[in-house]
This record gives structure tokens, sequence and C-alpha cells, in this order.
């Protein structure tokens, strides 16, 4: 967002629910920034990913803002250092919060999470130098953890934040070299679960929704009747489906979509002509945008669900499916099934249909193709054609 920062729009930017930046548009690098619980800080953006905070509104004025920014932009071209960084030791603290913490809530979806987990896990360390942490103490949290029980899986997601941090810290030349380059992630992780739906137990699923939409339809059917025989006004009929819970399944079962995904898209991220589906950065577990095409089935499912619930706003308002999704597997006698499931069930038919890992990675939208080859055992007959080709010479 760009507007002249007067006393009037810092006075007036009211918090939503992610944070959000007001770009000064008299002086370029002034910035504002509002945090969901409300705060106001002004900061000066020196360079591309380079920041420092001035303070907080409404302690520091618009007009003294505007005037150290002013300073610390000359400072920085001068000689390209912050005017604080030769007397001033950063700490983890400051870090995350002048620096890292600003980017992440921006840039990553789960970014304030993820700086919430950060400043928790490693506590002990947001008042000491930033070069405190080294790759033993690290190593030392990874192995007390371990001891007290906790999965490999979570220590290593806890590790992969904290190296995420500093790398940028190394990136925006705050330290020299990445302290936690040789800490390695924690053994006995099982990142390689790949359970898709057999086609016994899709055809289960698609049977237990289209049984609980009719369900639904006839409860609606009954009330309508008993409100009219006391004469008051009758609820909307289910045409369709009975809530979110078909639609969402079928699209993810179609288009491979995260749950966090499916629940941030909107009506205008979706473009039922030319049958495309635009994740976009905002939203995007990789932070960058991609592009889904829409099959036959998603195309009908979405033009069904925009006529019964209408085109404003999110395609499925919600932030939980797991009471629905624990009934319906019930209903289908399918076991160990997660939401997420419906994601490798797409990747998996994709895959046993021929199609190329890279072409399977675009369309999940991993960062790595490693993250896609868990599914390359699923297309034996490939790797039989490529030993096919090998020609034994005489």
């Amino acid at each position: 967002m760009r507007a002249k920062l007067t006393q009037s729009v810092v006075d007036t930017a009211a918090p939503t629910e992610r944070a959000y930046e007001i770009r000064d548009t008299e002086l370029k690098g002034l910035l504002f920034r509002v945090q969901p619980s409300g705060v106001k800080t002004f900061y000066v953006e020196l360079a591309r990913s380079v920041r420092e905070r001035i303070g907080s509104y409404p302690v520091t004025t618009v007009k003294t803002a505007r005037t150290q920014a002013i300073t610390k932009l000359a400072e920085y071209a001068r000689t390209g250092q912050r005017a604080t960084s030769r007397s001033k030791i950063e700490t983890l603290g400051t870090f995350l919060d002048e620096h890292y913490g600003p980017w992440v809530t921006v840039e990553r979806k789960a970014g304030a999470a993820t700086l919430a987990n950060i400043q928790a896990q490693f506590a002990d360390y947001l008042k000491k130098p930033l070069t405190a942490l080294t790759a033993w103490n690290v190593e030392k949290f990874k192995t007390d953890r371990l001891r007290a029980g906790l999965n490999p899986a979570t220590v290593n997601r806890d590790l992969g934040r904290i190296k995420a941090a500093l790398a940028k810290a190394v990136e925006w030349k705050i330290l020299p070299d990445h302290p936690l380059r040789t800490v390695k992630p924690a053994k006995g992780a099982d990142n390689s679960r790949v359970r898709f739906l057999s086609k016994p137990e899709e055809a289960a699923l698609r049977k237990s929704l289209a049984a609980r939409d009719a369900q639904h339809s006839a409860r609606r059917d009954s009330a309508n009747q008993w409100r009219s025989q006391r004469k008051k006004e009758a609820l909307p009929r289910l045409t369709t489906y009975a809530d979110h819970v078909t639609p969402m399944t079928l699209v993810a079962l179609n288009t491979g979509l995260r749950r966090g995904e499916l629940t941030s898209i909107t009506w205008e991220d979706v473009n039922l002509v030319s049958k495309m589906l635009t994740v976009r950065a905002g939203y995007a577990k990789s932070g960058k945008p991609r592009y889904v095409p829409l099959n036959n089935e998603a195309v009908q499912v979405l033009k069904a669900w925009k006529k019964q619930h209408g085109s404003d706003g999110r395609l499925f308002a919600v932030d939980s499916v797991k009471k629905a999704w624990a009934a319906l597997l019930t209903s289908a006698k399918i076991a160990d099934f997660k939401f997420h499931d419906c994601r490798h069930t797409f990747a998996s038919k994709l895959v046993m249909a021929g199609v190329d890992l890279n072409t399977v990675r675009e369309l999940l939208g991993h960062a790595k193709i490693e993250m896609t080859l868990r599914y390359a055992h699923l297309a034996p007959e490939h790797k039989a054609a490529a030993v096919a080709k090998l020609v034994v010479s005489g």
C-alpha cells in the first residue's frame, strides 16, 4: 500500500488479521507498519531487504520519522552501512524485531507463527548477541529436545526456522557467515509418508460425500416443511452441496492444493472460462505464485458451488475441517487418511498416469524436486523403460 504518510493516515490505519505496511510516497524508503495487535511502527528501508526500525507511533511522530529516515538514508548512501551498525551490538531479539520479523510476516504465509516459534524456542538467547547462537548451542538444543521425547520431525522444523532466519542475517550482511551451517537434521524423521486413496477408497469417499449432502438436504427440506406449517420464513434450499466439505474435498483431489491454500483462495483467483486457478504468493507455502489448471470435474464443482454459495470473498471461508473430516472417514470406513493426503492422491494419480515428475513438482508448488521424488516409486514402468534402453555391446 502506498500513500503520503500524514498524521491523519497513521491515526486512521486500523489493524487487520495480517500485518501490513504503508510506504510513503513523499520519501522513498520510509514506511509505516501496522501489526494485528494494533502496534504501529515506522521503519526506513535502506536497500532491498535492509531496513531499520525508527520508532513506534505515537511516541515517534510522522515528522520525526521522516527526519530520521532522511539521516539514515544519507548515511547508508555515503558509507554503505547502517548508521547504527558500527556501534550497536545486534542481539537475536533485535534482529527478530527489527529485521527478520517485519520481513517474514509479510513474505511468508505462516510468518507470524514462524516468528513466534523462534522467539519461544530460543527465548534464552533473545538478549544475547546474535553471534552467541553457535552450532554447539543448537546441537545441544537438538539433543535436549530429542531426549525430552519430541518427534525428530518436530525438532527439524524448529531447526529449519532458526537456520532460515540466520541465513537472512547473512544475506543482509548482519552476520559474516552462517553459524549453523554444520548443524544437520535430527535422524529418524520420516518425511517420506505418501498415503493416497486406492480406487475402492476413493469410490467410498465420494459415496460418503454424496450421502452426507443428501442427508443434509433432506434435513433442510424437513425443517422448511416444519417452518412453513408455522408460517415462518423458509431457510435457503441446499441445491447441490450441504456445505463446503464436498466441494473443498473434490477440488483438493483434482488440484493438489494444500488446505491453507484452499481456505485462502478468493473467487478473484479463479477463472472458470480459461479453467485456471491462481495460488498467490501471499498464501503459497513457497512464497511464490503458481497457476493450477482446472480439469472438467473441478470446473463443474466450482460452478455449482459458486451458484449455491455466491462469488464474494474466499471460496471456502473456514479455518478447520477436522470434525467433519473425521465423521466422513468413519462413514467411508477409511483409516489413516488426513485431508492433506488428498494432495498425495492427486500427485500419485498423475505419476501413475505417466506425468513426468518435474511437471508434478510445478503443479504441487514444490521448491525442490527432492520433495516430488517421494512419488517416483509409483511409476516403475518408467524405470523399466530406462533400463531397457541399455544395449549390451558384443
